[in-house]
């Protein structure tokens, strides 16, 4: 169970960091955006970690409150429950 939901979980992750990078990529060119309800959509569904990854490594949505702490929050969250399940 633990394998399957990190295996699920890293999935998610990584899509939401390539899409952090397309999102800032877009930003720059001033092209379409992806909707932060996308954004926190994948985060909620067990991407937090990729969002935050994302957040710092792109330097993208830092200055947002709600990304800067609901990414991280969710992330420590969603990785003391893969904690849990693990042991």
């Amino acid at each position: 169970m633990g394998q399957a939901l990190l295996a699920y979980m890293s999935i998610v992750s990584i899509v939401l960091l390539i899409l952090m990078g397309m999102d800032k990529s877009r930003a720059k060119n001033h092209e379409w955006r992806i909707a932060e309800r996308t954004l926190f959509t994948l985060a909620i569904a067990g991407g937090a970690a990729g969002g935050v990854l994302g957040m710092y490594l792109f330097r993208h949505k830092t200055r947002h409150n709600r990304f800067a702490f609901g990414f991280p929050l969710l992330a420590a969250i969603q990785i003391f429950i893969i904690v849990q399940l693990w042991t």
